[in-house]
């Protein structure tokens, strides 16, 4: 699997373009809230045993986020008009 490199910053900052509650976010992707909490208030990018990070990323993109930058270069989001996946 190919690594993702998204930082917590990225995660809660999508997650607030779309006007998504950590569960909402967790209902959508299966992800634990617990999960979610633990990666958006991690500084940089968190490690991800089971894909959760990956299943993050394909649902906010699928929503319209667009992840720009990298976790050591000016990481950040972009709002695009949603896939209709997800």
């Amino acid at each position: 699997m190919q690594e993702v490199n998204l930082t917590g910053q990225q995660i809660r900052a999508a997650r607030s373009a779309l006007g998504w509650s950590v569960r909402e976010l967790a209902e959508k992707t299966g992800v634990g809230s617990a999960t979610i909490v633990r990666y958006e208030t991690y500084d940089g990018s968190p490690a991800s045993r089971k894909g959760h990070l990956e299943t993050i990323r394909v649902t906010l993109e699928a929503a319209g986020i667009e992840f720009i930058g990298t976790p050591d270069d000016g990481p950040g989001i972009r709002i695009r008009k949603p896939s209709g996946k997800g």
